[in-house]
């Protein structure tokens, strides 16, 4: 069967496409853009009414990142899958609370004239920052996945907990403001690909996974239903059985389902079908939520030049490189990581193949040998910023004390450039100098008064 004239998605190698991915918000926003200019005012109303807003503001505070480009826009989307009502076969006893199966960043620069698309992997090793529970508690900061903050927040099944947990998470560890929020769950990912009739997808080999209660033959076929939501949710039998696979299927899977979408809805009751099963499961952030804001969003990414949408995902690496007993998590590469960040937030576009290629070769956390020296004059902070480096994956040669200064520093003798770059990347607000008289193989952390040590990542 030819491939030609539509999308397939496929389940082989999973390799992003670049200038034609539309993520879940994407795909739902070109629709509207499509046709609800065409519809009733009746079905407007009801198709604006499925929309659910939560309340995620007031439970962020003012600690937050600093928007360094304003008339920019990030848009923090996951895809959930919570477990109450008809998702709660889902995962059984084990995941009794929300979960985020899909996370991603959709930044829209001032110009509206690109747009990059970033996936943070769910097996992320991230600090899991203090987040309210819903329940009245408020949980201690942590190293954990990157996805319990979805689980953590919405531990009472509240939304709009697990929204503020999850931002407050993604801009601690990436830098970026959250503009905005957007949350679609399993059914109505359903409802969207069976109002098309299904999508086709080319397994090359075939899918059997308890996990996703999947069961296909390979070669090309139709799936919706449990079908559907099985492929862009398997994971150890297809490919590697890693994340980032199956991130670089669920993106072929949307660019299909979006692009059948804008072929196939002509008529009215196929049209209102995929858009009320897409706002039913929709929810955002209170100014986004109604289909006059998300018209306002899709209008803005209609006109982004296809080769000029990117996709990708933060560089990492296995963490069983910087910690020989874990082989279920990743952990980012830096500077790569802080390098693609620093740029969003400046509102510069990412040179997707110049960020790949610096990370070709990853240089490990665990072969950094620090020395940490102690000029707060606090006593024993060197300890707590070198405890805090071993957690992120450094080797802590040793720790002292240096002249009081206010200002954290880095120093590095000649040739150890690149791991005085990593560690930089990792505690914020550091620049990295030279010193000739630095002991060979050791880079020099002089802690100041400036740094909590709650923000190395």
């Amino acid at each position: 069967m030819s491939g030609r004239g539509r999308r397939r998605a496929s389940a082989g190698a999973g390799r992003p496409r670049r200038g034609r991915v539309l993520i879940w918000s994407a795909g739902v926003c070109s629709v509207l853009v499509l046709g609800v200019a065409g519809v009733g005012a009746w079905v407007y109303q009801d198709l604006n009414d499925n929309i659910s807003g939560a309340d995620v503001d007031s439970k962020l505070g003012g600690d937050r990142p600093e928007n360094l480009s304003p008339g920019s826009k990030n848009i923090l989307v996951v895809g959930s899958d919570s477990r109450a009502g008809a998702n709660a076969k889902y995962g059984g006893k084990k995941f009794a609370t929300m979960q985020s199966d899909t996370l991603m960043v959709l930044h829209i620069p001032a110009n509206h004239e690109w747009a990059t698309v970033v996936s943070l992997p769910r097996d992320s090793w991230v600090e899991i920052p203090s987040c309210e529970t819903g329940d009245g508690t408020t949980s201690d900061p942590h190293h954990f996945k990157i996805n319990e903050a979805f689980a953590l927040g919405g531990a009472t099944g509240e939304i709009a907990d697990a929204a503020a947990c999850t931002i407050k998470t993604v801009e601690a560890n990436t830098g970026l403001r959250m503009d905005h929020f957007m949350s679609i769950d399993f059914q109505g990912f359903k409802g969207m690909v069976n109002a098309l009739g299904g999508i086709e997808v080319c397994p090359e080999e075939a899918i059997h996974d308890d996990k996703a209660d999947l069961d296909l033959e390979a070669g090309c076929q139709t799936v919706k239903d449990e079908d559907a939501l099985g492929y862009v949710r398997a994971r150890y039998s297809v490919g590697d059985g890693s994340d980032t696979g199956r991130i670089g299927r669920q993106q072929e899977f949307m660019e299909a389902l979006a692009q059948k979408a804008q072929s196939k809805l002509t008529s009215p009751d196929d049209l209102y079908g995929f858009l009320r099963s897409a706002t039913k499961s929709l929810t955002t952030d209170e100014d986004l939520a109604g289909i006059r804001p998300l018209y306002g969003l899709a209008s803005e990414l209609k006109g982004v030049p296809r080769d000029r949408l990117t996709f990708l995902t933060v560089p990492n690496y296995p963490r069983e490189a910087d910690v020989p007993t874990d082989r279920a998590n990743i952990v980012w590469r830096y500077p790569q990581a802080a390098d693609l960040f620093t740029s969003l937030a400046k509102d510069k576009e990412v040179d997707k193949k110049r960020l790949e290629a610096g990370a070709a070769n990853p240089l490990y956390a665990s072969s950094v040998r620090v020395q940490v020296l102690n000029g707060t004059g606090v006593s024993g902070r060197a300890a707590v910023v070198a405890e805090e480096l071993r957690k992120a994956g450094f080797t802590v040669v040793g720790t002292g004390n240096a002249d009081q200064t206010s200002r954290t520093t880095v120093t590095h003798p000649q040739g150890l450039e690149k791991e005085a770059a990593v560690l930089t990347s990792r505690v914020p607000g550091t620049r990295a100098g030279q010193d000739t008289g630095a002991a060979p193989g050791t880079v020099t952390l002089v802690v100041g008064t400036d740094l909590d040590p709650d923000d190395i990542r």
